[in-house]
């Protein structure tokens, strides 16, 4: 827990830097197809100069706000319409959806095919018995308390989470965008496909695989390069002079309280992103434009919003210790990390230009009593926390819009991009993908959840450790390493 402290306040330490005066946001180019930088010509959408994506892991949107006033979270809790469901346990009687107060989490399997055997053809009711097959599979069950994976947490275990939804936006309906596990969910991230290739830059021996894509360097004992042939959102922002970071931890981030500008000792043996929550370095179309370099420490995101100078799309990822991932990591320790980062973020000169979009990259096997529609192959898959922060975010807002992680790259195209898809007719580098993801006549905007005519609103800076009723887990309680590079 010492790396854990560390990094809060480490992350806390940043401080607001000046703006840099110049007509171009500082950190990037003019995109071809944006509209004029001049401050009086920034209408709607395009107010938005810095899109900041934080990616935490595995927890569906009841585990953490089934009991949220006014969205659509258990029925039959805390006023919520209809009958709290009963999911069947294997030779025991079914269990209702509980509250768990406890730090740490088992969760269940997450995979693509027991992703359907949680839904069930959108019964929603295989949470269970998936969960206790992982046991029998990997030995070390229980969970703690019993049948976790239909445990949930209230608002005083999650007072900070909670607390964005009630001065931000929550979104009730955000989706996986598909229905499987975390390096998928990263590819989907960044390019909305996962697939299998066989040839390095060639898009068309690339075939649909939502299970299993090439592994990257260190997941699962792997050591080759995998082959990420089709085309991402970078090629895209890279191609219209658009700057973008993927911010991960190296294990070489400073563990000391003083500013990140100053000299302090690294850790060299930290801990470090899971290798599948970062797989846009081994893209193709990263290698050829010589981007490889925007994909960076988390200290230089610090840096850059003390100095003014974000670039106009961040993706950031966690490292296990502060990842809220089942069976490895505290929720008290992810939350105190994502208050760092959302503070850090707010107390930059351009808090006034940016949006921070908080979301899981799937549901950890965590009960959801809400079925994914359907809209290919793929997914969508099992509903994931979702919240907006902004000064021009609508304040207290529950978007009831069917969403997935494609609404990132749709509201990022529509801003820096004139409206440019990953279309395999329009993009210049065609691939085999099975759909254009934005277009998806079911997938909302995120448009709605700004109100882009209202004052930006200040600052809501929040304790990075707050009071919460969680339970601190015993030392003898379960704590699996889990795969190597984590999923």
């Amino acid at each position: 827990m010492l790396a854990v402290a560390a990094l809060v306040a480490f992350a806390a330490s940043s401080s607001p830097g000046s703006a840099s005066g110049s007509k171009s946001p500082p950190g990037h180019l003019q995109p071809r197809h944006a509209p004029p930088y001049a401050a009086g010509a920034l209408r709607g959408i395009h107010k938005i100069r810095h899109v900041v994506i934080i990616m935490q892991e595995n927890r569906s949107f009841d585990n953490y706000f089934a009991t949220y006033p006014g969205a659509d979270g258990v029925p039959g809790l805390k006023g919520h319409p209809g009958k709290v469901p009963c999911i069947p346990d294997p030779g025991e009687a079914c269990v209702r959806p509980f509250h768990d107060r406890y730090d740490f989490n088992t969760g269940g399997i997450y995979t693509f095919p027991f992703s359907a055997k949680d839904i069930d053809g959108g019964n929603m009711d295989g949470f269970i018995a998936v969960q206790e097959y992982y046991y029998t599979g990997c030995k070390c069950g229980p969970s703690v308390p019993a049948d976790d994976t239909m445990g949930y947490h209230t608002g005083k275990d999650l007072p900070n989470y909670w607390a964005y939804a009630h001065d931000f936006v929550l979104q009730d309906h955000m989706f996986g965008s598909v229905a499987s596990w975390s390096l998928p969910s990263h590819l989907f991230l960044t390019s909305l496909w996962s697939a299998y290739c066989k040839k390095h830059n060639d898009p068309a021996s690339c075939t649909n695989a939502p299970n299993k894509p090439g592994y990257p360097p260190g997941f699962n004992g792997t050591t080759t390069r995998p082959v990420y042939a089709w085309t991402d959102l970078t090629y895209l922002l890279h191609k219209h002079h658009v700057s973008w970071r993927y911010y991960i931890f190296k294990g070489k981030e400073p563990l000391c309280d003083s500013d990140i500008t100053l000299s302090c000792a690294p850790v060299t043996n930290g801990p470090r992103s899971g290798v599948a929550w970062y797989p846009i370095k081994w893209f193709d179309t990263v290698k050829n434009d010589k981007q490889a370099k925007n994909i960076q420490s988390i200290k230089r995101l610090f840096t850059a919003a003390k100095k003014g100078k974000l670039p106009a799309v961040s993706w950031v990822v966690p490292n296990i210790k502060v990842s809220e991932h089942n069976g490895n990591g505290l929720i008290s320790a992810g939350q105190a990390y994502v208050t760092g980062l959302i503070n850090t973020l707010m107390r930059s000169s351009e808090w006034k230009s940016t949006a921070i979009f908080l979301t899981w990259d799937d549901w950890g096997g965590f009960y959801d009593n809400l079925a994914p529609p359907r809209v290919d192959v793929n997914g969508y898959g099992v509903r994931v926390p979702g919240l907006v922060i902004s000064p021009y975010a609508k304040k207290g807002f529950i978007d009831h819009q069917t969403l997935s992680f494609d609404a990132y790259a749709k509201f990022i195209e529509d801003d820096f991009l004139g409206g440019a898809r990953l279309n395999p007719k329009t993009d210049g580098r065609p691939d085999p993908r099975p759909d254009v993801r934005e277009n998806e006549r079911i997938l909302g905007n995120l448009k709605k959840d700004f109100n882009f005519k209202q004052r930006p609103r200040k600052p809501v800076i929040l304790p990075v450790h707050p009071k919460t009723d969680l339970i601190e887990p015993s030392s003898t309680a379960w704590r699996p390493t889990g795969a190597t590079g984590w999923g």
